[in-house]
């Protein structure tokens, strides 16, 4: 399989369907791939469901996806902070569907699809309104709650560099769901600070082998 080396984040992004499971790395701000987001947004794909570990932050990247009204339902572990008018707005009005994910869950949820797990059982949430409706299960005189793996259709993460053959370094808290996104989605885009030769990455600092990443593009601005 080889990975393919864009000149802009548009050619990156071609080809997103609508309705598709988008999968967006970042941590706040930390490792969203703002380039890649925008890119989306002028390429028009809508009814998306986004996968996040939060719900945009200012007006800019996913908050500028949610703003054009792309997103029809978000899945994330925080969804409110001080910075979160635009969901806020949206999900107030109706206009938008949420599904809340602890933090460690949604990690795990979607680490387990790029694993081939069916499901597996978490104690966090049992007790909770979180786990109305789903399967529990006694192990060992503890509960658990049944969940299912978050498989995407694309994944759009952030990474430090990347070399020609599409494998991946991150910076630091940067990384956060950049390498779990990489392995639960059908089509894996990485916008990225730099694109060195194949060879110039220490393998032993590569957390995302080229096998994950189908796209990748150097972004314009600075990191």
């Amino acid at each position: 399989m080889t990975t393919q080396l864009c000149a802009t984040p548009d050619e990156a992004v071609a080809g997103i369907e609508d309705g598709s499971t988008v999968l967006v790395g970042g941590f706040g701000m930390a490792g969203m791939p703002v380039e890649l987001i925008d890119a989306l947004i002028r390429q028009g794909a809508t009814d998306l469901t986004v996968v996040s570990n939060n719900a945009g932050n200012g007006d800019t990247g996913l908050a500028a996806l949610l703003a054009k009204r792309r997103v029809s339902k978000v899945i994330c572990s925080f969804p409110r902070q001080a910075d979160s008018w635009v969901f806020d707005d949206l999900y107030r009005s109706g206009r938008i569907e949420l599904e809340v994910v602890p933090q460690g869950n949604l990690a795990e949820r979607m680490r387990a699809a790029g694993a081939g797990i069916g499901a597996f059982y978490c104690p966090t949430g049992v007790g909770t309104l979180l786990a109305d409706g789903k399967e529990t299960r006694e192990i060992d005189g503890r509960t658990y709650v049944l969940e299912y793996p978050i498989k995407g259709d694309v994944a759009l993460i952030g990474a430090h560099r990347a070399d020609r053959m599409g494998n991946l370094v991150y910076r630091k808290t940067a990384r956060n769901f950049g390498p779990v996104m990489a392995t639960a989605a059908t089509t894996v885009i990485a916008q990225v600070h730099e694109v060195v030769e194949t060879g110039a990455l220490d393998p032993e600092t590569v957390v995302t082998p080229s096998i994950y990443v189908d796209r990748i593009v150097q972004e314009a601005g600075p990191r």
